[in-house]
């Protein structure tokens, strides 16, 4: 028999899931939502956590329980890598039409609000060891977060790093007002002779910081995936490290292997 709390829950699923909830709409309170299930008030809140843990819901605090609108998904597959060198010597015009972000969302570059900011630092020792670079090697780090015009809460949360002495002869590429950048990092660093040869990308997941939690907005109890993602350029050197955290109630990672025919 379900418990009293996830009969409440059910119906009120059902009435989000059918449009009788719509996106955005008020949940009654909790006091009228106890005497119209004739339930005590804590059981609806039970009701009210598991709706919230599913993502259906979002408890504002002082104005009440709304049905949580559906967030843009984003479809990240491993062909991505290809697309972008295909574009890296394409016109300018050409790439401004669209970058990585419309191609996995569906969207129109109108529908995005983008922001970078760059900075240098000297390489700690883990990402000096990974680029095998000495230990202080001036780095520069970029950080990007990419959303829809209508949603408050980033796509993704990017961090990308590079070593600056392979890059500063191009000192547009140090310049984060020209962000964002047609054809992504492909075509810069294919300005200063650089072609990406493979791209390796591992994946973990965990829960999320609370930093991450409250900037990707996400439901309670959802995970992050982490992505970090290894550059190499056809002289096998190591020429973008990029991390890259990914919200996992809105984020479908697709992999097409392509066998060899007999």
């Amino acid at each position: 028999m379900p418990k009293a709390y996830e009969e409440i829950a059910d119906e009120l699923r059902r009435a989000i899931r059918n449009g009788e909830l719509k996106p955005g709409a008020r949940l009654p309170s909790e006091a009228e939502l106890a005497r119209y299930h004739g339930r005590s008030i804590p059981t609806v809140q039970n009701a009210l956590r598991l709706l919230s843990a599913e993502g259906l819901i979002d408890k504002r605090h002082g104005t009440g329980t709304f049905v949580r609108r559906p967030r843009t998904r984003a479809i990240r597959d491993n062909e991505r890598h290809q697309w972008e060198k295909d574009r890296a010597r394409m016109p300018e015009a050409t790439r401004a039409q669209t970058g990585a972000t419309e191609r996995e969302t569906g969207l129109v570059i109108d529908d995005l609000v983008f922001f970078a900011r760059y900075r240098e630092l000297t390489a700690p020792s883990d990402l000096a060891d990974a680029f095998g670079v000495p230990e202080g090697t001036v780095l520069l780090q970029r950080t990007y977060r990419t959303r829809h015009t209508a949603e408050r809460a980033p796509f993704s949360l990017v961090t990308s790093y590079l070593v600056r002495a392979l890059i500063a002869a191009n000192p547009e590429l140090l310049d984060e007002t020209n962000e964002p950048w047609p054809g992504g990092t492909q075509n810069q660093l294919h300005t200063v002779g650089i072609e990406v040869d493979r791209v390796e990308e591992r994946l973990t997941a965990r829960p999320p910081t609370p930093e991450e939690a409250r900037e990707l907005d996400l439901p309670a109890g959802t995970s992050v995936i982490l992505l970090r993602k290894t550059s190499y350029d056809i002289h096998d050197r190591i020429v973008d490290i990029t991390t890259v955290t990914l919200p996992g109630d809105r984020t479908e990672l697709l992999f097409t292997t392509r066998l060899e025919r007999w």
